[in-house]
């Protein structure tokens, strides 16, 4: 009995109903008009599109289930390991870092405009450099390994990639000034929007959403930032605003004559839960145990990934300039793309 109770638990803690049923229980129905209460009804909403989303694909026999398998055993691999990790790395980073802010803020509309616009900032930071520092990409690989876009690779994560983004995110933000109550209610919209952006096809076809695709970034934006095609490599690095990928020339538009081919450049059985999990990591591993010498193992370590001590790069910067090399030939139109050495 306390084992299907547990699992129960379980259950409602996934789909995120657990403060719901809580209101609803003790009839305290005012506190909706609260931030918790809010947050108690949007909560719910990814994991009931995510199931939404999972019918749909069995209706249009898309059902993609090997990801959708592979991504829930990681998400229960990371409540066990991580669970209240994240939220302790977002502490620590406030508490030593609140006293040291250059820039002091008060509570209006507009400096939690500026926050928001920081808060981007510090996620296009770590978010560059999970795919450009090779350590950091193991941790961030695992999100990129699916084949299929859905909203189950939201749970899709190594559960040491959230308290190193938050490590990064929240120093950022504190430094930069922006106040600790802001902060939680950002990183909460943030959040649950950075998951939405990761809806397939099964649930929205065409995610570029109209002119919004313009001035925000959609799940289409995200859709090129999970493919593997050489003019989509590496780009749409931010969250909700794409200020900073237009700023530091990472932007990217879907296009439509270019149908995105989902993963990573590795060789990965992306039903094996080891290799999607651990795949990255014993493949740095495996490089720098052959590389000759102390400072080439290092290399591997803090280069790009498929970065060489040969000097055979196969990195994304490398893959992109090739592609684009080969467009500027006679006859080949090309498609002009900044990217961000």
């Amino acid at each position: 009995m306390e084992f299907i109770e547990s699992v129960f638990r379980e259950i409602i803690g996934f789909l995120g109903i657990t403060n719901i049923m809580e209101i609803v229980k003790e009839g305290n129905y005012g506190i909706l008009k609260t931030y918790d209460g809010i947050v108690a009804l949007i909560l719910p909403i990814i994991p009931l599109l995510m199931l939404l989303e999972f019918i749909l694909g069995l209706v249009y026999k898309k059902p993609h289930t090997k990801v959708y398998k592979v991504n829930f055993l990681i998400y229960l691999f990371n409540r066990f390991l991580g669970r209240f990790i994240a939220i302790a790395m977002v502490a620590f980073c406030i508490g030593l870092f609140q006293d040291h802010a250059i820039i002091k803020t008060n509570r209006t509309w507009y400096w939690f405009i500026y926050g928001y616009i920081v808060w981007e900032f510090g996620h296009f930071l770590y978010h560059y450099w999970g795919h450009k520092v090779r350590l950091f990409w193991c941790l961030h690989s695992t999100h990129h390994v699916p084949e299929n876009m859905n909203l189950s690779v939201v749970y899709a994560h190594f559960f040491l990639e959230a308290p190193y983004a938050d490590a990064i995110r929240t120093t950022v933000c504190i430094l930069l000034g922006v106040r600790p109550e802001f902060l939680v209610i950002i990183m909460f919209i943030d959040g649950t929007y950075g998951a939405f952006i990761h809806v397939g096809e099964n649930l929205i076809k065409d995610a570029r959403f109209g002119f919004l695709n313009k001035i925000m970034l959609t799940p289409s934006h995200h859709r090129v930032h999970h493919a593997r095609n050489p003019l989509y490599m590496d780009t749409n690095f931010c969250n909700l605003l794409n200020i900073w990928d237009r700023v530091f020339g990472t932007y990217q538009e879907e296009d439509r004559e270019i149908e995105v081919e989902y993963g990573i450049t590795r060789e990965v059985n992306s039903g094996n839960f080891i290799d999607v999990y651990f795949g990255e990591f014993i493949a740095l591993f495996k490089d720098m145990y052959n590389a000759p010498g102390l400072k080439n193992k290092l290399l591997y370590a803090i280069m790009p990934p498929g970065w060489d001590h040969n000097g055979n790069h196969k990195t994304a910067k490398v893959v992109r300039e090739n592609y684009f090399s080969a467009m500027e030939k006679p006859d080949v139109g090309l498609k002009k793309a900044e990217v961000l050495d």
